[in-house]
């Protein structure tokens, strides 16, 4: 709900990168197992391989380099990444933006999302010992109602550009 694929995936295309999103491969774990998103999460409480596999996917990606990679954890998973980004939304604008994602109504879409994160919250600390509140980890943090998508998308790519010419360029 606050954007993190539809930004990573501007990000990707506006520095020639390939977008991997680790909701994506979790998402398209739940299809191959003919479960909901929902029903996933809830088996993923109980049994552990579910995180690691999809955590295997981001990885193996996550090393080949030239990525941009969204997902929940992957910003501690990622610890030679050069940029790390928060993306932040209020609960109401991101349980708006579930609700015309996934074709539910408001309330479904709200039950749903604090359902699904209390889970990723338990999940992440006790398998991993990650308090994902703790955004110390992050060099950026943006509020993505703050502006409109196009704005959005040019402060981020404006951040990057900027690390890559006094960073990297030197």
């Amino acid at each position: 709900g606050t954007g993190k694929s539809t930004y990573a995936r501007a990000l990707a295309e506006a520095f020639g990168l390939k977008h991997v999103s680790a909701g994506g491969a979790f998402r398209r774990l739940a299809e191959s197992f003919g479960l909901t998103l929902q029903e996933l999460t809830e088996k993923a409480a109980e049994d552990r391989s579910i995180d690691e596999k999809v955590d295997g996917m981001v990885r193996e990606e996550a090393l080949r380099g030239g990525v941009v990679v969204d997902g929940m954890i992957s910003a501690w998973m990622a610890e030679n990444a050069h940029v790390k980004i928060c993306l932040q939304a209020p609960d109401e604008v991101r349980f708006k933006r579930v609700a015309q994602r996934d074709g539910l109504s408001l309330e479904e879409a709200r039950r749903l999302t604090l359902e699904r994160e209390k889970a990723e919250r338990e999940r992440y600390k006790k398998y991993y010992g990650i308090d994902i509140s703790d955004l110390s980890v992050y060099d950026i943090i943006l509020n993505t109602e703050l502006l409109p998508l196009e704005a959005n998308i040019k402060v981020l790519t404006g951040v990057v550009r900027e690390y890559v010419r006094f960073k990297l360029e030197g």
